[in-house]
């Protein structure tokens, strides 16, 4: 998920109950939910090199507690600068209660917990994780969720401010308040953002049952897909693949129905090539190929200003009919020698699909 969404739900992991427990639980939970994306400072290095080390050992069940153990220092770091530099009492009220100690064991507890929820967050789009890293290399991802959700957004941030609003108003009408203050909107935020997750794969399964009861160009399809689109819960982004070529095609869950407005599209697989092998050894291949789902391979053979080969290769299940282009392109220069000269990611207009053609809409059982 994008940062936005696992700093509020560190935020809203805090004001469940854990401020009442410990000193600096907001601050560390906040910080722990978003720290494992400090990966993202292997781009340094590259486009290649930051895609490779991308979700790799931050994002894992033993990656985890180091990044806690990280989180919790600075905050160690922090709270001894802050006690040294300001006077005890000084800014408390007259009959102020005194602030609740700094537990460290438990604060590095919250801190592993947020982490693990960044994990979380991360399996529930189509861009998947590693858990299991560097004792296995699968990727995993449960397809419900697209990377900004604006529902999930907006039941976070619902989550933390109405409890604040609530509270001016009871100040005002002089009411007093039961519990930790925010804690009720918090445990509700969890609880709806749960209740979402389940409605979402919900749809889910109902596009892939839809898809699994066609047969497409006469064929049935050895694997398929259905990923998530930003805003409508019930409209799907299908990917399916046979022997002979990948197929993409919308799918409304709510009717259910696959390809309602006849938009699906083929795709034919290119035959394997010396070329294509050279590209997934290579260093940027051997990390994108297993990591993508649906790779369609174009390779283009080129004269000049030097001889050699340029392959380009897509992830279909990124390949949206409504985004101009396919995030996550990638592309590799070889010479003639089968040599990676350069290999990256583009941002410019998706893949000319010389082999892609039109397909009629499922009208019936199959197509």
């Amino acid at each position: 998920m994008e940062p936005v969404t696992h700093f509020l739900t560190g935020a809203v992991l805090a004001r469940s109950g854990f401020t009442r427990k410990t000193a600096l639980a907001t601050a560390t939970m906040v910080i722990a939910a978003e720290a494992p994306d400090i990966d993202i400072l292997w781009y340094a290095g590259g486009s290649a090199v930051g895609f490779v080390h991308h979700r790799g050992f931050t994002h894992t069940l033993i990656g985890i507690p180091v990044i806690a153990a990280l989180v919790v220092g600075l905050m160690y770091l922090w709270n001894r600068w802050y006690t040294r530099a300001v006077p005890r009492n000084m800014h408390r009220p007259a009959g102020e209660a005194p602030p609740v100690p700094v537990r460290w064991k438990l604060l590095f507890g919250l801190a592993c917990l947020a982490g693990y929820s960044h994990l979380l967050l991360d399996f529930t789009n189509n861009y998947g994780i590693r858990p299991f890293w560097p004792f296995s290399q699968n990727w995993y991802s449960w397809d419900i969720v697209f990377i900004v959700d604006p529902v999930i957004l907006v039941v976070l941030i619902a989550g933390l401010v109405l409890p604040s609003l609530f509270a001016l108003v009871n100040d005002e009408i002089g009411a007093r308040g039961k519990g930790p203050r925010g804690r009720g909107g918090a445990i509700t935020a969890l609880v709806l953002l749960a209740l979402i997750w389940g409605v979402r794969d919900y749809e889910h399964r109902r596009a892939l049952n839809a898809m699994e009861s066609l047969q497409y160009q006469g064929q049935n399809a050895n694997r398929l897909s259905a990923y998530p689109y930003h805003s409508n819960p019930f409209k799907w982004h299908g990917v399916l693949e046979t022997d002979e070529f990948y197929e993409t095609v919308q799918v409304d869950s709510l009717r259910p129905e696959v390809d309602p407005n006849g938009r699906s599209l083929v795709f034919y697989k290119p035959q394997d090539s010396d070329v294509i092998h050279a590209v997934r050894e290579s260093y940027l291949g051997r990390t994108y190929f297993q990591w993508a789902a649906y790779p369609l391979v174009e390779t283009e053979k080129r004269e000049s200003p030097q001889s050699g080969y340029i392959v380009r290769v897509r992830d279909l299940r990124f390949a949206y009919p409504d985004l101009r282009n396919t995030p996550l392109a990638a592309y590799w220069v070889l010479d003639d020698k089968l040599d990676v000269l350069r290999a990256g990611f583009r941002s410019a207009s998706p893949l000319r699909d010389r082999l892609q053609s039109d397909t009629p809409s499922v009208n019936g059982n199959s197509r």
